[in-house]
């Protein structure tokens, strides 16, 4: 089966683009374009470093609620963007746990914490706990763990059905990365306004009922993932039982908010189909 509705991504105003549908089991349904070609991700690092966290926290380096990041906040607060830290300084806005404040800063703050824990620098640690087990061996982390990833469609596909069906987690520990942490939290999901509430879990951005959302209107409300300024994204819907990627070379803009959610209704509707 190679789904056709992937070609949408022809129509985009990009100069390069590259889209992939994985099912759990590993099964691409379908890709299109370069899928091997190498894109900055932008925040679609996040899921990678937050990956990476939790087979730290697996592997006992680190407990969720111990202390990281700003005073009074924790591992668990700095995944779910509630510590309390600005967008892109290092400087306290507010307490932990009050507001969803959407944080490259609190990323960078993880990666510092989990280098000093496992005494392994954060991008040598990501590679070890996740990208080689995995085989994604075209994906880097080139600075910072919050939006200095660069990767391919074929190696987040494998990344997607990892998180779909987890070897190099407990299952149990994915279902709480996929749960509303602090749950009510208002806050700006980035590039769509004010969300009340702005539900999140570890690592990953929880769709619910937000709306305007990057996601399709067909998305279930379960469906989780991140996009990125680069005009990445990379999305898993497990009512659907898919997960899809889509990488290009252009800035998120007006352009992917109108071409993205359509592109998503209509894979969707072919995978179920």
């Amino acid at each position: 089966m190679s789904l056709k509705s992937l070609a949408l991504i022809e129509n985009w105003p990009v100069p390069s683009a590259a889209a992939g549908v994985v099912r759990a089991d590993g099964t691409v349904l379908g890709t299109h374009g370069p899928v091997g070609q190498r894109f900055p991700l932008a925040s679609v690092t996040k899921p990678l470093a937050a990956y990476a966290v939790l087979v730290a926290y697996e592997e006992g380096a680190v407990e969720l609620d111990e202390p990281a990041g700003p005073p009074g906040a924790t591992v668990r607060h700095l995944l779910a963007h509630t510590s309390g830290l600005a967008f892109d300084e290092h400087k306290v806005t507010g307490p932990p746990g009050e507001r969803r404040l959407y944080s490259n800063a609190g990323f960078e703050q993880l990666g510092d914490h989990i280098a000093k824990a496992t005494d392994i620098p954060f991008a040598e640690y990501l590679r070890q706990a996740v990208l080689d087990p995995l085989g994604m061996a075209d994906t880097s982390l080139e600075g910072s763990p919050a939006k200095d990833g660069v990767s391919t469609v074929a190696d987040l596909l494998r990344f997607a059905a990892e998180v779909q069906a987890p070897r190099l987690l407990d299952p149990r520990t994915m279902a709480e990365a996929m749960t509303v942490q602090y749950p009510g939290t208002k806050g700006v999901l980035p590039g769509y306004g004010h969300q009340n509430p702005n539900d999140w879990g570890l690592g990953f951005e929880i769709r619910d009922s937000k709306s305007p959302h990057w996601t399709g209107s067909s998305s279930s409300p379960r469906a989780f993932g991140h996009f990125g300024q680069s005009g990445t994204f990379l999305w898993i819907d497990p009512d659907a039982q898919v997960a899809g990627v889509a990488l290009t070379d252009r800035a998120f803009g007006p352009w992917a908010i109108e071409a993205w959610p359509g592109f998503t209704d209509a894979v969707l509707a072919e995978s179920r189909g």
